[in-house]
């Protein structure tokens, strides 16, 4: 964003109009022995220049690996002019929207991000955004046990094949309000949940949880999960990547009556990796749920003038009602980040989202194709995928990951701390910016490294 400063004629100007002779007058309640004239602990500070060079200096120490890392944050091209058009000042420097003066542009954006999200998903309504995929997780729990009235328990269902650290953090957000989360194992052939170890009569339970990718990458049945867990008195909480959407199946047509409740990760819809962040949440429900949506919802109507207007519709949350009533207490929409999935979704619109999908799946195939040769390296489940695989290695997976990242290669996510079962593995990604050369490279030096370990043994 472009630094504009005030000139010493603008502050006078300023100053004048509210009747104040200088900057300190506007700070004189704040008594004097607590004022401190000399910050000597603190160092000079430094020119744009030099504050460049510092910054720059700490970006470069992350490096640029060739990147093959998934795990829940995908390396996606970003047309240049998301980013050109998202830190503009309308957008960059802009309040979120709490109140209802918030401006019609901001507003407008947020309302086109909703249609767009509630598109991608067969879903009816979506909120302005939460925070990231895992909080909005723990918010999607919490709503489906609001919302399910014929349950009287406080039991959910969640497939170990949801994200890892997902699971922790809904566990941290829902442990002390007396939700008691279930785990359901994974067929070690598949990488999914098998529909057939499902028990017929489960008893009571609030919803079931249903990853689309799931971590592995691996396709789950949804139709016959989504199917179970209604027939069994459940709502059905759908957790997917929306960039594969674009070419699968949406939550919202899954089974006889698709999902209840759907929400994600919204980074791969144009927010860089950026070192972990910052990134967005997104969520979406049925229209008989959404009085236990969280967050806000934009609407768009006409004034009196009969002139399109767009306001916020729904704001269940404990700034605008009575806190016992709210339905959660989230106090900050990721705004800029949900400007720039905007941006992005209207620069590729479905025929791009569904043509960067494509080539991720193609560059996935690519890779497992590749990786046949290797020898120690054998890929496992035998289902349908998407994005990324897991991959079993003779070598110790770990030391395997050092030895890529001294060769300049982020080789992937190791799972033997998470799942231990998998022996030596890691979750590989190629997205839609990994062409063969860049997996040619990968498999030369990963079987160069392997040949080496082996030789040690």
């Amino acid at each position: 964003m472009p630094f504009i400063p005030h000139t010493d004629e603008e502050i006078k100007s300023m100053l004048a109009s509210i009747n104040v002779s200088s900057i300190d007058d506007l700070f004189d309640e704040i008594p004097a022995s607590l004022r401190n004239e000399n910050l000597d602990q603190i160092p000079s500070g430094l020119n744009e220049m030099d504050i460049t060079r510092l910054m720059s200096g700490f970006a470069r120490q992350d490096g640029v690996p060739l990147c093959f890392i998934g795990a829940g944050a995908y390396d996606h091209h970003i047309p240049a002019a998301v980013w050109e058009i998202t830190t503009r000042g309308e957008f960059y420097s802009a309040y979120t929207p709490y109140q209802a003066e918030a401006s019609q542009g901001t507003l407008q954006l947020l309302y086109e991000f909703q249609t767009m999200i509630t598109r991608l998903t067969a879903m009816d309504v979506a909120n302005a955004s939460l925070y990231d995929g895992a909080s909005g997780l723990a918010e999607a729990v919490l709503m489906a046990i609001r919302a399910n009235r014929k349950s009287k328990s406080k039991r959910i269902l969640i497939p170990r094949t949801v994200h890892p650290v997902y699971r922790k953090v809904v566990h941290t957000i829902v442990k002390n309000q007396g939700i008691v989360l279930e785990e359901l194992d994974f067929d070690l052939e598949g990488g999914h949940i098998n529909p057939e170890s499902l028990p017929n009569e489960p008893g009571d339970i609030a919803a079931l949880i249903i990853p689309q990718p799931n971590f592995f990458g691996v396709l789950e049945e949804v139709d016959a999960l989504t199917n179970w867990a209604h027939d069994n008195g459940m709502l059905v909480i759908g957790v997917v990547n929306p960039t594969a959407l674009a070419l699968l199946t949406p939550p919202g047509e899954w089974g006889e009556q698709g999902a209840d409740i759907v929400c994600g990760e919204g980074q791969p819809l144009g927010a860089p990796l950026a070192s972990g962040g910052p990134y967005f949440g997104f969520m979406c429900c049925k229209q008989a749920l959404v009085r236990q949506m969280p967050g806000r919802i934009i609407g768009r109507t006409v004034d009196t003038d009969g002139k399109q207007g767009f306001t916020l519709t729904l704001q269940a949350r404990e700034q605008h009602i009575r806190r016992s009533k709210a339905t959660s207490n989230i106090c900050t929409n990721q705004g800029l980040l949900v400007t720039a999935a905007t941006i992005y979704m209207s620069i590729l619109g479905s025929k791009g989202l569904e043509e960067t999908a494509r080539m991720c799946h193609q560059n996935t195939q690519a890779l497992i194709s590749t990786f046949s040769s290797i020898n120690g390296v054998k890929k496992l489940f035998n289902r349908p995928l998407f994005h990324e695989a897991v991959f079993q290695f003779e070598a110790p997976a770990k030391e395997t990951l050092k030895e890529l990242a001294s060769k300049n290669i982020a080789g992937g996510f190791a799972l033997e701390d998470d799942y231990p079962e998998l022996g030596n593995t890691l979750l590989v990604c190629a997205t839609e910016l990994r062409n063969q050369t860049d997996i040619d490279e990968y498999q030369h030096v990963l079987a160069y490294i392997l040949a080496e370990a082996a030789k040690r043994k």
